[in-house]
């Protein structure tokens, strides 16, 4: 029903999630943050002739502007979809360049918290525009700054994906949930991997989507986007189409209201708060790592009429909230239903709950929402996500909120 986890972007994310375990370990002591972690990516950006006349003049902690914004569009790809083949004699000159990944966010996952996979990047750089003549612009430029989510709804339509983009959202809005204006373009720069993960020794570099973009994290994006062969943009625009909702009913409806609420916020290890938090010491920005996100959508807010909804989950770690539920009550995986906390383990449906690493809050026809290696985002039920699934709990069921509790369709 959806499309193979062979594309590349798809891969990304299925690596990525186990930044969303949260075993809540502090970060390592003594760690600093590097101004310039994404080096690598303003290299490239500055050799496309982009943003700055070199690296030293980049300025990476500054605010990105809309003059400059203005500036980085005119000279990219634009339309980036590749449609199948017509048979027409149409050719499009390409160039390709080895990319290498950035030792600066790759970090080896422990056995107890796997939660920073490396960041990859694309082996290939495939662009449909040469390099601009003339010498680079400045940096920066003053004006009006850009807010990440202007920034990525700027990118999703430079790469020709606002209709899938519009399709994420009315899907969403369809089924009778209030998607914020944002959430499709979000959706779609996740999908991506326009967005990265900080190391938790660097959350104070995590951005909320209304948060000034800074040149850094833009160059980052732009990298991305200046290493996709086209492949990345078609898998986007394939799923946006085969995208279903099931008819929700009224508890279903608020719980994932709330949940598609943060839709981009960022992965913060230990977070459970949309708004300034501290964790382990340092005062970070709002975000959530997996289980700190089922805990605010289930624990910390409040519905009119819930009843015991509160106390239906009680710990906050995964493998914690993975083990309330006895066997009788696990949720199998061709029974699951829109509001389900799921649950994957190393050993997928054999898993015992010391094996659990990650946990997510399934939508509904194959979709999951989760706090991961891209934030607050959505991905298809398959590929890892499909491989590692263990079990699913129905808290609304626990609670007494809806009437069907049926734990497997086999």
């Amino acid at each position: 029903m959806y499309v193979p986890s062979r594309y590349l972007r798809f891969r990304l994310f299925v690596l990525l999630a186990f930044a969303g375990a949260a075993v809540l370990l502090a970060p390592p002591a003594g760690a600093k943050q590097t101004a310039n972690w994404a080096k690598p990516q303003i290299k490239a950006v500055v050799a496309h002739g982009l943003m700055a006349s070199s690296v030293s003049a980049f300025k990476p902690n500054a605010p990105l502007t809309k003059p400059e914004l203005s500036e980085i569009l005119a000279a990219l790809p634009t339309d980036a979809v590749v449609y199948p083949d017509t048979g027409d004699d149409t050719t499009t000159t390409t160039s390709t360049t080895p990319s290498t990944t950035d030792p600066t966010t790759t970090t080896t996952p422990t056995s107890t918290d796997p939660s920073r996979d490396p960041t990859l990047t694309d082996t290939t750089t495939t662009t449909t525009t040469t390099t601009p003549s003339g010498p680079a612009p400045g940096s920066p430029t003053s004006g009006v700054s850009v807010s990440v989510s202007a920034f990525d709804t700027a990118l999703v339509k430079q790469l020709g994906l606002n209709s899938a983009a519009a399709r994420f959202r009315f899907v969403m809005r369809q089924a009778g949930i209030a998607a914020p204006s944002r959430y499709g373009t979000e959706t779609v720069a996740r999908m991506l991997g326009l967005r990265i993960n900080h190391p938790a020794s660097q959350d104070k570099l995590e951005l909320l989507p209304s948060a000034p973009i800074t040149r850094a994290e833009a160059a980052y994006s732009i990298a991305q986007l200046l290493a996709f062969t086209g492949e990345e943009t078609q898998w986007v625009e394939d799923t946006s189409l085969s995208l279903e909702m099931p008819t929700l009913n009224a508890w279903q409806k608020r719980i994932l209201n709330y949940a598609v609420s943060f839709i981009g916020y960022p992965y913060i290890w230990g977070g459970a708060s949309p708004t300034k938090q501290t964790v382990f010491g340092q005062t970070v920005t709002g975000g959530f790592d997996c289980s700190g996100f089922v805990w605010r959508v289930y624990k910390l807010r409040s519905y009119a009429g819930e009843g015991m909804l509160k106390s239906t989950i009680r710990g906050r770690t995964t493998y914690v909230m993975s083990g309330e539920v006895g066997r009788s009550k696990r949720i199998a995986m061709d029974a699951l239903e829109p509001g389900d906390v799921l649950f994957f383990g190393a050993k997928g449906t054999r898993s015992k709950p010391t094996d659990i690493n990650h946990t997510a809050i399934y939508l509904g026809g194959g979709w999951l929402i989760q706090s991961s290696g891209y934030g607050v985002a959505v991905v298809p039920l398959e590929g890892w996500y499909a491989n590692r699934f263990a079990w699913a709990r129905r808290p609304l069921a626990e609670a007494g909120l809806v009437n069907v509790y049926s734990v497997s369709g086999s």
